[in-house]
């Protein structure tokens, strides 16, 4: 199966990664969650996301492009997410609405900030298929997928803590995953038809991840009595990530 194949299918299947955390909300008695474990499992998804960049992106980039090539991919990637962050408007819950005013509905806001999120997911899932060994990608999209799923399942349960009927939480939820396949076809088709992108790739991927994780995840985990537990949460994420990341690459 070519490169380009491969970055689709395992984009697609981390995507949909979040409709199966968001399932929980569709039963009363699995979504009764508090607001810290709901921090928690964000932490969790961060930590897991800062293994896989550093682990199964920048690594591979600086062994396929040099330091130099893979430091200006991560200033290039970081750069990107905060132009988009400033010309988009979308909404966080903790956080409130970021970008300029908009007369769209708050759900839309917020659907579209989890959309900017999940893009530069779905291209580094894409571009790490583009070393040709495919455990690498699978690496990747098992990384983005584990992460996916505490992030849907957040998701959901803030959309139903506001009010949303329990179907269109797990719909909105699932829907925030469907991006990814996006990034993943433009990440795999880049390396595919460009193979001196690769390194470019995965290095702008990571900023841009790394850009996610800290301007967003940790401040919306990080108020409050639940900032320790959602630092300790990160620490697992990382560990069992940088874990797998060894066994299965």
């Amino acid at each position: 199966m070519s490169i380009l194949w491969w970055g689709i299918l395992g984009s697609a299947l981390a995507g949909l990664a979040t409709g199966l955390g968001g399932i929980p909300v569709l039963f009363p008695s699995l979504s009764a969650v508090s607001h810290r474990f709901r921090d928690e499992l964000l932490g969790f998804a961060a930590g897991v996301m800062l293994a896989a960049t550093a682990f199964s992106l920048l690594i591979p980039a600086i062994e396929y492009g040099g330091v130099w090539v893979a430091l200006a991919g991560v200033a290039l990637g970081a750069l990107l997410l905060d132009l988009m962050d400033r010309l988009v408007p979308h909404e966080h819950f903790e956080k409130g609405l970021e970008g300029p005013k908009s007369r769209l509905r708050e759900i839309w806001l917020f659907v579209i900030a989890i959309t900017l999120h999940n893009f530069p997911e779905g291209l580094a899932v894409g571009v790490s298929f583009g070393t040709g060994n495919v455990s690498d990608g699978v690496t990747v999209a098992t990384a983005i997928g584990i992460q996916n799923i505490p992030e849907g399942m957040a998701v959901a349960i803030s959309l139903l803590g506001v009010g949303y009927p329990r179907s269109k939480a797990f719909f909105y939820a699932f829907l925030t995953g469907l991006v990814e396949p996006l990034g993943g076809i433009l990440g795999a088709g880049l390396v595919s038809v460009m193979h001196f992108f690769l390194p470019w790739g995965m290095a702008i991927a990571a900023g841009a991840m790394l850009f996610v994780i800290s301007d967003e995840i940790i401040p919306e985990t990080h108020h409050g009595k639940s900032a320790r537990f959602s630092t300790y949460a990160l620490i697992a994420g990382f560990g069992i990530m940088m874990l797998l990341d060894n066994l299965l690459g």
